[in-house]
């Protein structure tokens, strides 16, 4: 912490060093700068970055699909991935597809979500209400 010097003062300090004058905050007032080695400096930004880069989790949509007349079995097996894949971290996007004329019959289809929405409710929350969308219905969860 020297205060404030003229620009050339401050190269010649860091010149007569052997390192190098780093402007660190350009829009204060006055600038702030710094002599620290100009290399070393990109090397441990470098290093941060990817230390930053290392620990973030990239965030899966993973995709569970079901029928409006699932068996009780086939749900709880779906429900156990949808638990392990929350868990982990991963958002579910649950599918829920109609053929033929079940089309005729979205409130069983309503009512399959609706159970699934409230079984998770403890560990997730309702990201995309369920949706139409042509001959599927969709909706996404998201750990709490």
């Amino acid at each position: 912490m020297v205060g404030v010097l003229s620009t050339r003062d401050a190269i010649a300090r860091a010149f007569s060093v052997g390192l190098d004058l780093l402007e660190i905050s350009p829009n204060a007032e006055p600038p702030v700068c710094k002599i620290l080695d100009y290399g070393k400096y990109k090397y441990e930004l470098q290093k941060k970055k990817n230390e930053a880069r290392k620990k973030q989790k990239v965030v899966e949509i993973k995709e569970i699909k079901v029928r409006p007349n699932i068996d009780e079995n086939d749900y709880q097996v779906k429900m156990r991935a949808m638990k392990s894949f929350i868990e982990e971290g991963d958002k579910v996007k649950v599918t829920l597809r109609f053929r033929g004329r079940e089309m005729a019959h979205q409130e069983l289809g309503v009512k399959v979500l609706e159970r699934i929405r409230a079984d998770m409710d403890e560990v997730t929350k309702v990201e995309q209400m369920p949706r139409m969308e042509m001959r599927q219905m969709v909706m996404v969860l998201s750990p709490k």
